[in-house]
């Protein structure tokens, strides 16, 4: 998608700690595009998901499109364009590394949704949707319930237990970042991050399902 209006991407890619530091300059940070891009990105893909399951109850749909519009899934989509490179940080974040964490790269793509909404219509926003969000959906579904499902592959097919471990737990308390490993057995298969513990096991539990399949 190609901008119009230059300024608007700029405020897409904008985080509060960049405006801040930048008031003189009168800098608008991009939350309200935020706000937007969620709304625009929910009506799409419930628009998606209702036809593309016609016969999904509507609970199901509901829990698919959560796996869809998560933080942990739209900063995955985020990373697959680089965008986490595009964006304006303060030298506070930045040093904390801000650049790569998944709140402030998801927040960033949902306010890109609705920069693309307000300088080209829906039907532009809708098309970058469906290009870079809507794909893949079976994965993104794992990634979602992903401790869940790796407990019931382990129960199915194999004997060992499953256990997480956390292995690295940095940055001060407001902002954490914890590294998780999982381990069947005695064997790690996988290893996450997150801001919060919950969310560093679901990382590694996506990646050992991804690596059992593999193995199968």
């Amino acid at each position: 998608y190609e901008f119009h209006d230059m300024q608007m991407l700029m405020t897409a890619m904008c985080h509060s700690s960049y405006a801040n530091e930048h008031r003189q300059r009168q800098i608008h940070d991009n939350e309200r595009l935020e706000f937007l891009g969620d709304a625009v990105l929910e009506v799409s893909s419930s628009d998606f998901l209702f036809h593309q399951y016609p016969d999904m109850p509507e609970g199901k749909l509901t829990k698919l499109r959560a796996s869809i519009v998560c933080e942990p899934t739209l900063a995955l989509c985020a990373r697959e364009i680089h965008l986490e490179q595009y964006l304006l940080l303060g030298k506070g974040e930045e040093h904390t590394g801000g650049r790569y964490r998944d709140s402030i790269i998801s927040d960033a793509m949902e306010a890109l949704i609705g920069a693309i909404y307000l300088d080209g219509g829906f039907t532009n926003a809708k098309e970058f949707i469906h290009r870079f969000i809507l794909t893949d959906l079976e994965n993104k579904k794992l990634f979602y319930d992903s401790k869940t499902i790796l407990q019931e592959i382990v129960q199915a097919d194999m004997e060992e237990g499953i256990s997480y471990h956390l292995i690295k737990e940095e940055g001060p308390d407001h902002n954490k970042s914890f590294t998780v490993e999982v381990k069947i057995g005695e064997t790690v298969y996988g290893t996450g991050s997150g801001r919060t513990k919950k969310a560093a096991e679901q990382e590694a539990a996506y990646k050992a399902i991804l690596k059992l399949k593999k193995q199968n």
